[in-house]
Order: C-alpha cells, then sequence, then structure tokens
C-alpha cells in the first residue's frame, strides 16, 4: 500500500473573490503563502511531493517541499482541477445569472469534466505513482475538485474542504483504493487574521 495525503492548495486570488477556478491559472494570494509556509510546519514523514502544474498547486507545493526537504515537487496535469468549462471565472451569482438553477438541481454546463474523466486521468496517475513508490508516504497538493470526486468514488457525500485542508487515502498496487481520515491542515482563520 501507498499512503497519500491529498490536500487543497492555498488560497488563491479567485478564491478570495469567489471565482471558479477550474483550470485557469490564478495564483495564490498572500494569505494563501502564509497558508503553504504555515502548513509545512505540521508535515513530515513524505517520501515525495507530487502536485497539479497549476501555480496555486505548484507554489503550495514547493513551499512545503523545501521547508520538508523532500524534492523536487514532480508536476502531473492528471493531477489538475476539473475543467469547468463556461464557469471558468464566473463567481456563483453570475453561474446563476447564466444558468439558472443549475448548480442547485446539480447540472453542469457542456464543456464541464464529467465526475469518471477526472477519475480516469487521476487514478491512472495515483496507480502510476502506487507502482513505483510501493510503501511510500506520498503528499500530493491538488484540488477541491480533485478530492471530492475520489472521496465520491468511496462512497462519501460531498462536504466543503478549506484551502490546506485534505484526505488520507491508501492505495494497493491492485489499484484498490481505501479511504483515510480528513485533515485540516491549517485550521482555517479569517483572512485577516493571517495578514
Amino acid at each position: 500500500m501507498t499512503k497519500f495525503l491529498l490536500i487543497r492548495h492555498g488560497q488563491s486570488v479567485w478564491n478570495a473573490e469567489g471565482r471558479w477556478q477550474g483550470q485557469a491559472d490564478p495564483p495564490l494570494n498572500n494569505v494563501g503563502l502564509r497558508q503553504a509556509a504555515q502548513a509545512a510546519t505540521h508535515l513530515s514523514g513524505f517520501d515525495a511531493v507530487f502536485s497539479s502544474p497549476l501555480v496555486r498547486a505548484h507554489n503550495t507545493a514547493t513551499i512545503i517541499a523545501d521547508t520538508l526537504g523532500v524534492g523536487p515537487v514532480l508536476a502531473d496535469k492528471a493531477l489538475m482541477e476539473r475543467d469547468v468549462g463556461p464557469w471558468q471565472g464566473l463567481t456563483r451569482e453570475e453561474i446563476e445569472m447564466t444558468s439558472p438553477n443549475f448548480l442547485d438541481s446539480g447540472q453542469r454546463p457542456d464543456g464541464y469534466e464529467s465526475d469518471s474523466l477526472l477519475l480516469k486521468r487521476v487514478l491512472g496517475t495515483l496507480d502510476q505513482i502506487t507502482n513505483r513508490m510501493e510503501d511510500a508516504t506520498v503528499l500530493v497538493v491538488t484540488h477541491a475538485g480533485v478530492i471530492y470526486t475520489l472521496e465520491s468514488k468511496c462512497g462519501e457525500p460531498i462536504v466543503r474542504i478549506p484551502n490546506l485542508g485534505g484526505r488520507w487515502f491508501d492505495i494497493s498496487k491492485k489499484g484498490r483504493m481505501l479511504l483515510g481520515k480528513r485533515v485540516e491542515i491549517v485550521p482555517q482563520a479569517t483572512s485577516s487574521d493571517l495578514l
């Protein structure tokens, strides 16, 4: 079994504005940079650090890996956030104006990446890591949509995950995935508390 801790990146500029990011590439804001530095002081024991190549995840991973002395960070496109199609960059209110009742009903627009496609790419990469690093403990800095989809595959309901929150997963070489506990690496504080 390979142990994975998948965590969500630090707060980005668009997180603070309430914008759906998808595969857009806004950077971490000052709060996100501080969150990543703080998270690094609460983590240890990792054999490798992987991340999404999107700057908000990769910068979070690099800050953590540098502090832990584990590196380099290995970026993999398969660990990117879900493609949200035309909702990218929009706020919830703007989505509601352009696609009334879609969010509440679970409807998604054309171009929105399905759970099955997201699972296929993410599980393929996690299986490759497992095959290369059996019995290792691996940190993966990724995105909320990735974590939600893996949790759903294990029968868990979607519950909001904060920046620098995450979930442990154990994955065997045969692709068997076991759900571990949810963690909150950096206790969520208001933005003013982190300034």
